[in-house]
Order: C-alpha cells, then sequence, then structure tokens
C-alpha cells in the first residue's frame, strides 16, 4: 500500500511538472548571420558587412517583449545595452549617435527587427534613456558597425523569471566627458568643433573576425553633430543613371522626386528621393504613399 502512495505522489508530481509553464534554465545565445527572410512582402538579406554606416530613425521596444527569446536565442532585457536590427549578424557591436543631441553609446544587436518601414534600429528602453529619446519614443542616429559581439554566457543568460542577467547599464556623466568628431551626413554642417578622431580599420568579416571586444559597458560619450538635419524618402540608387530618371519618371504621380548623385566606394551612385522633410510623421506619411506604389525598398535617411 505505501508503494502504491509514493508511486501515485511521483505521478502526481511528474504531471504538474509537466503542466507548469517552463523556461529554459539556461537559454544560449549562438552567433549567426541567417537566411534570408520576409516580413509584410519585402526581403531582407542578413550579411556580414563589416563597413556597415548608416542613418535613419531608430525607435525603442520594452515590456512586450522584456524575457522574452532573441532571434539568436539569448533573452530580452529592456534593462540591458541591446538592439534590434534586420541585416546585421547576431550577436555584433554597433556604435549608436543620436544625431539631435550628440549622445553616442555602444549597444549589442541580438534581435531582428524593427519592421516598421520607418525604421533602422530598435533599440532597449534603457539604451532609449542612456541616448536621450526614451520619452520621444524615435530619435535619427546614425549606427556604425563595430565587430562581433560574444556569445552569451550560459550562466549568465537567465535568472529563475526567465530574465536577462546581463549587468544593467549605469549612465555616464555626459556632462564632464570628451567629445569627438561626428563626420556630419552629406549637406549638413557640424555644430561642435571636435579634435579628428582616429582612424578605426573595420574588423575582418571571416569567421575570425572580431571575437567581442568593446563589448556595451553604459558608457555615453558626446560627440559633434549637425547643427540641424534632414529626412529624405530614399526610393532606389542605381549605378546606371537612366534607372534613376526611369524610376523617377513612374513615381510622377506622387511629386516631382529629387534626382542626386554621390560617390560610393569611388563609384557614382544616382538616387531617387522625395523630400527634404522637417518631422519624422511628415517622412513617414511620404513613405506609406511610396510602398503604396509598390516600392517596398524604400526607406527613411537622414542628412
Amino acid at each position: 500500500m505505501k508503494r502504491c502512495c509514493a508511486a501515485l505522489v511521483l505521478a502526481l508530481v511528474l504531471v504538474v511538472a509537466a503542466c507548469a509553464p517552463r523556461i529554459a534554465d539556461k537559454p544560449v545565445g549562438t552567433y549567426k548571420v541567417g537566411n534570408p527572410y520576409t516580413i509584410n512582402g519585402v526581403w531582407y538579406y542578413p550579411k556580414e558587412d563589416p563597413f556597415y554606416d548608416e542613418t535613419g530613425v531608430a525607435s525603442w521596444y520594452g515590456e512586450d517583449f522584456h524575457g522574452k527569446q532573441t532571434a539568436n536565442g539569448e533573452v530580452y532585457n529592456m534593462q540591458a545595452l541591446t538592439a534590434a536590427h534586420r541585416t546585421l549578424p547576431l550577436p555584433s557591436i554597433v556604435r549608436v549617435t543620436n544625431l539631435e543631441n550628440g549622445r553616442s553609446m555602444r549597444l549589442r544587436v541580438n534581435d531582428r527587427g524593427p519592421y516598421s518601414r520607418g525604421r533602422i534600429l530598435d533599440v532597449s528602453k534603457r539604451a532609449a534613456d542612456l541616448l536621450g529619446f526614451q520619452r520621444n519614443g524615435t530619435a535619427r542616429v546614425r549606427v556604425q558597425y563595430e565587430g562581433r559581439g560574444r556569445v552569451a554566457d550560459p550562466t549568465q543568460s537567465a535568472d529563475i523569471d526567465g530574465h536577462s542577467r546581463l549587468p544593467d547599464a549605469k549612465a555616464a556623466p555626459v556632462t564632464s566627458v570628451a567629445a569627438t568628431q561626428l563626420p556630419p551626413p552629406a549637406g549638413a554642417t557640424a555644430a561642435l568643433a571636435a579634435p579628428a578622431p582616429r582612424p578605426i580599420a573595420p574588423p575582418a568579416a571571416g569567421p575570425e573576425a572580431d571575437q567581442g571586444s568593446g563589448e556595451p559597458d553604459g558608457v555615453v560619450t558626446r560627440q559633434a553633430v549637425p547643427a540641424s538635419t534632414r529626412l529624405w524618402v530614399q526610393v532606389g540608387s542605381f549605378t546606371i543613371q537612366s534607372n534613376a530618371t526611369r524610376l523617377a519618371g513612374t513615381l510622377s504621380s506622387l511629386g516631382s522626386a529629387s534626382l542626386s548623385t554621390v560617390l560610393l566606394n569611388g563609384k557614382p551612385m544616382h538616387r531617387v528621393r522625395f523630400g527634404p522633410f522637417n518631422a519624422v510623421d511628415e517622412a513617414d506619411r511620404m513613405l506609406d504613399r511610396v510602398i503604396g506604389s509598390g516600392q517596398n525598398g524604400a526607406q527613411i535617411i537622414v542628412e
């Protein structure tokens, strides 16, 4: 009889354990580039890009995702210094500079997103706070690749609640840090004068690339930024000028598209854009119209 009771108790324990919500004891992140994928009709192509340097609009994400698994198997913590990007390898280290106030810091990209067409980066709630745009919700930013991130230590992946044990970020006294030069976007004038930066060679993109130097440490620096920036909706960029002219013609019903030429790695690129716009919501509205016309690859850039 005692054996039967013991067996029954053990069976009940196993049933309760099986029915209880389970959180992985050690959700371990991995380094991954990832395969091409599509969201809302747009294809994204993850790749190694040691020269990645882009301007655009950033947003942030918080409570709704806190404690959930990220795209590379880590656990999202809205108080950690992390970010989501659509195509950079995971994890990657990027420098994010708020072009509206000059605040700049390193973040760890360990998730995919954002999938709002007009945004290039989603940062954690804490990162948005330190960069000075948590209350506004968005900011004009520059995002620069700095190297591969370390794969998360399984002993620091999650606590009993499934939330990250990664160290919380601590704000640095930005009023007393040294300024470094941020080359202003084309056509803009720098607001502050500062010593020229030391050149930094981009890390190699192969398997033996940077294995996690420069992990985010919560240090916020102040960078020189343009006195003002403008927003553009860029529809396409072409090496052949006639292709750009043809595209601009097909978009005439939306307004007069701007054609401009810039040098990229020494080669002329012909851009088709609408703008400039002074406010993010204005650029968002034009972006919606452009995408509605079938141009799914359009994006908002900052100059």
